[in-house]
Parts: C-alpha cells; sequence; structure tokens
C-alpha cells in the first residue's frame, strides 16, 4: 500500500493534478490488475448477504415508498428493481434497492477513523452493470475496487469529529467503482470521483437524536448521485478541484482545516484490491458496535441468573460506542420506548438489555413497540451506562487485524453488592470470532431472510446464478434481481402518491 498525505492547498500553490487524491484515486480505479481469488469469494458473499437483508425488508414501509418511486422510471433494458420484473433507470434501481439493503442495518461494516456500510456500493454497480450489458467478471473487478476506495477513505480520514455523515466516502467510491467496472479512462473517473464527494457531503444529523427512515434513504442517495456524476463525466463535464484539498474544499472548510493532514492508504501500480477482506458483516440487525455486546450479554445472563437482582451495569467501553450510541451521546431518545427502531437501533442500552432478557436478538420482535415498552426491559435499560475506556479506544482505531476490536467490559453490579464482570472484543461472527462467517453462514443467513418473502425454488435459482458471477457474459446479470411472489408483495403498506407516478 502506498501512503498518501493529503491536505489543502491555496489556490495560489503548485498543486499539479497528479498530486490530487481524486486523481490518485482514478489511476488505482483504472489500474487493469486482476482481483484475486479470496477477493472475488468474498464479492459474491456480500452479493449473497445484501440479497438476504433486501428479501427481508421488501416489505417496510420505507423500501415499499423507494420501491415505487423506481417503479415510474421504467426503460427497455434498465436496470432491476428487487422484487419485480421488468427494466428501470439505473439510478432509480439503485436507489430502491439501495433503501432496501440499509434499512434495516443488517449488512456489512468497516469501523476505522471513520465507519462505514461498504456493501452500499453494491446497488448501484449491479444496476449500472444490469443496464450497459457488463459481463460478471467486469462487475466483480467493480466492486473490489468501490470497496478498496471507501474502507481506505475511512481508515485515513474521520467524517463523524466534524459532524459529516460517512455517506461522504461513499459517493466517491460508487463513482471509482463504475469507473473501473466500465474500464474508463483516470480523467472521467477524477471528475466523477469529485463531482460525487462536493454533493455528497452532508451532516450526520440524520443518526443523531429522533432517527428518521432517512438513515436508510442517505447511502442511497449516494449510490444514485455516484452514478449521474459518472454518467456526467463520461460526457466531458468536469467537477469541483482540487475537492479535498482545495482552498474552500472539503478539508479545508468541512474536516479538518488547512493545518491538518490526513494520511490515506491506497493500493500502489499493480497491486491488487483486497480491502473488502479487511470487512464484516452482522449476524444481528442492529448497530456493529452492538454485535459483540449481543453475544457478551448472551454469555453474561446465565451468570447473572435472576436479572430483577441488578442495580446497575456500566459498559467501559470505545469513544465511539459512548458517544455514537452510548449515554455519551446525550441523546434522551436512547431511553424512550416510543423511540423509532432506527434510534432504538442506535442505543446499545436497549441492545444489551433485550439481549440480556432474551438471550438473543431479532430483526422483527426485539425492536416491536410492545417489547420495548414491557416494564420489565425499561426498569433494566435505565439501569445500563457506557463509559469511555481508552484501552478499548485504542483497540478500535488499532491497524492490527489481531488488536483491532469492537467490544466493552461489562461491570453488573447486583443489589447485594457483588460485582461480575465479562468482557468480549469482537463479535463472534467476525473473522477472528469464536464463529466466523463463511459462504455456508452467508447462504444459512440469506435463507432465514428470505424464508416466507422468496419461494424455495427462487432462492435456488439466485444462489446458483450468483455464485457463477465470474462467469457470467455481458447481458446476463439481470438474472442476479430476486422476484418475488406479488401477493407478497401486495401485503406492502399503502403509500401516498407523490410527483413520481
Amino acid at each position: 500500500m502506498q501512503v498518501h498525505d493529503v491536505r489543502a492547498h491555496r489556490s495560489a500553490e503548485d498543486f499539479p493534478l497528479h498530486e490530487h487524491l481524486a486523481w490518485k484515486i482514478a489511476e488505482m480505479a483504472a489500474d487493469p490488475v486482476a482481483v484475486p481469488d479470496d477477493t472475488a469469494e468474498m464479492v459474491i458473499n456480500r452479493i449473497i448477504d445484501n440479497a438476504g437483508v433486501s428479501a427481508v425488508s421488501v416489505l417496510r414501509r420505507p423500501v415499499t415508498v423507494a420501491r415505487r418511486q423506481a417503479l415510474a422510471h421504467p426503460v427497455t433494458n434498465g436496470a432491476q428493481v428487487f422484487g419485480v420484473p421488468g427494466g428501470y433507470s439505473a439510478e432509480w434501481a439503485a436507489w430502491a434497492n439501495g433503501v432496501a439493503v440499509r434499512e434495516l442495518d443488517f449488512h456489512d461494516t468497516f469501523l476505522a477513523a471513520e465507519y462505514s456500510h461498504p456493501g452500499d456500493n453494491i446497488p448501484p454497480l449491479v444496476a449500472v452493470a444490469q443496464q450497459l450489458g457488463v459481463s460478471g467478471a467486469d462487475l466483480i473487478r467493480g466492486l473490489a475496487c468501490a470497496y478498496e476506495v471507501q474502507i481506505d477513505l475511512v481508515k485515513g480520514i474521520c467524517l463523524h469529529e466534524h459532524k459529516i455523515d460517512h455517506v461522504a466516502h461513499l459517493g466517491p467510491s460508487v463513482a471509482a467503482g463504475i469507473g473501473t467496472m466500465l474500464r474508463l479512462d483516470p480523467e472521467v473517473i477524477y471528475s466523477a470521483v469529485g463531482q460525487a464527494l462536493h454533493l455528497t457531503t452532508a451532516t450526520r444529523q440524520s443518526r443523531k437524536g429522533l432517527i428518521s427512515s432517512w438513515k436508510a434513504y442517505a447511502p442511497a442517495l449516494a449510490g444514485k448521485v455516484g452514478i449521474e456524476a459518472v454518467d456526467r463525466a463520461m460526457r466531458g463535464e468536469g467537477s469541483p478541484a482540487p475537492i479535498w484539498e482545495g482552498e474552500d474544499g472539503v478539508i479545508a472548510w468541512l474536516l479538518s482545516g488547512p493545518d491538518h493532514t490526513y494520511r490515506v492508504p491506497l493500493p500502489g501500480p499493480g497491486e491488487a484490491k483486497r480491502a473488502i477482506l479487511d470487512s464484516y458483516t452482522k449476524e444481528y440487525s442492529a448497530e456493529y458496535q452492538s454485535q459483540a455486546l449481543i453475544d457478551l450479554a448472551r454469555r453474561l445472563r446465565d451468570r447473572i441468573g435472576d436479572l430483577e437482582q441488578v442495580a446497575t451495569i456500566v459498559l467501559h467501553t470505545s469513544h465511539h460506542t459512548h458517544y455514537v450510541i452510548g449515554t455519551g451521546s446525550g441523546d434522551p431518545q436512547k431511553f424512550d420506548p416510543d423511540a423509532s427502531r432506527e434510534t432504538l437501533d442506535h442505543s446499545v442500552m436497549y441492545i444489551f438489555a433485550v439481549a440480556l432478557q432474551d438471550g438473543n436478538w431479532h430483526h422483527e420482535r426485539s425492536y416491536a413497540p410492545e417489547r420495548a415498552h414491557r416494564p420489565d426491559t425499561i426498569a433494566l435499560w435505565h439501569k445500563i451506562s457506557t463509559v469511555e475506556d481508552p484501552e478499548w479506544t485504542r483497540r478500535y482505531h488499532s491497524t492490527d487485524p489481531a488488536d483491532k476490536a469492537f467490544g466493552a467490559r461489562a461491570e453488573v453490579t447486583l443489589a447485594s453488592g457483588e460485582v461480575i464482570t465479562d468482557e468480549l472484543a469482537i463479535a463472534d461472527a467476525h473473522p477472528l470470532g469464536a464463529r466466523p462467517f463463511a459462504r455456508p453462514q452467508y447462504t444459512a443467513k440469506f435463507a432465514e431472510l428470505a424464508d416466507g418473502v422468496v419461494e424455495p425454488a427462487e432462492q435456488q435459482r439466485f444462489l446458483s446464478v450468483v455464485e457463477g458471477l465470474a462467469d457470467l457474459a455481458g447481458g446476463q446479470l439481470g438474472a442476479l434481481n430476486i422476484v418475488v411472489n406479488p401477493l407478497v408483495l401486495d401485503k406492502a403498506p399503502d403509500t401516498p402518491d407523490g410527483i413520481f407516478r
């Protein structure tokens, strides 16, 4: 890997194009390096993962709204919208499918200086590939690049400390990945990356306080914007430049300012794009920092016994967990039984309480209003707090995969004064965890989530297609779409009409 120093420059400075971060990303994206077998295997795993979470969310209101918007944009030989036949404009298909993927917060993750769900790259790249007749091998190449760009930006540039939403790394990764997939020249990719970043820098309020369905829409919009940016760049349109380093650019005014230097790693010429292997999926439908804590709660409940005897529970954890999903956030909504599902998903106090009581976690039952309103749950929930522990923060940011951790130490004080402690650094499903996910676990998760939504024969057809993705010729990627029985889709909620019909 090559590590690039990235800082703001005054307009009067001599700052040549080839030193711009967007250009370095474009050169890397245009490098025709082969995709390693393990990277290609993981790309397929994540397409399967996305399909499962899309299936289980297909009847939810935000997904239904996005799908109905997309269905208002049919085109001949277009992209596919999850669950339905027909062709639709690629950017609208990406929009609908992106919301379906993101709605339940149940797909893959990568956490470092920033955080991300790099599986959000899959819907826009698949949609463009379907509309333009791209081969399966080139789709895999594009996705390997998209994952690489987003994960490398996440390693090098923190957004959330400046209250910028993490999708500001997704727009550029989508643009770069499409550029790789379509074998575009660096000049075109450079312009697309710049446009995509410029148009996807938004505040983090979508993940703060009373969290709404926009949390699911934000990545879908970034994917849609990325597609449109590539289209304009292919037609010869330029972008703000230098977008990261300019005097009025992202670093100078939205991030750490003109005196700060970021260090962004990128593969060098001829170096394979392997960053997808650094990411990890979720076993549970909850914020990633909750994954290990759900496993820890399951392990602790037998040691605690009677949960009525719990006086307090303190979770010693990382800065990110404490301030984003813990009591360090200062969000009273994180203790509100009437809070939205999206808000409860970002309350580790609620999640730990329910996991202690139930010994498991379910994407629907664990968030149900009647579950959140149980008096014993509310009582336990309010006994839980978080504190930042510098060691957990250090491990969160560690670059050593064997040391990097997203867990916590739990200190449970009982009414008797007895203190029970236990800790877990990584989730059981993590690649280094007790039960790491591989192809059998991805297909099992897909089957569980698709059950009752997708017919068994259609499930098997999809798995057969995706497992042979590398051999699919141009024009065959429509087979990646899963068609849901119309009788199932008829159960989707009624929604008011909008502008698009």
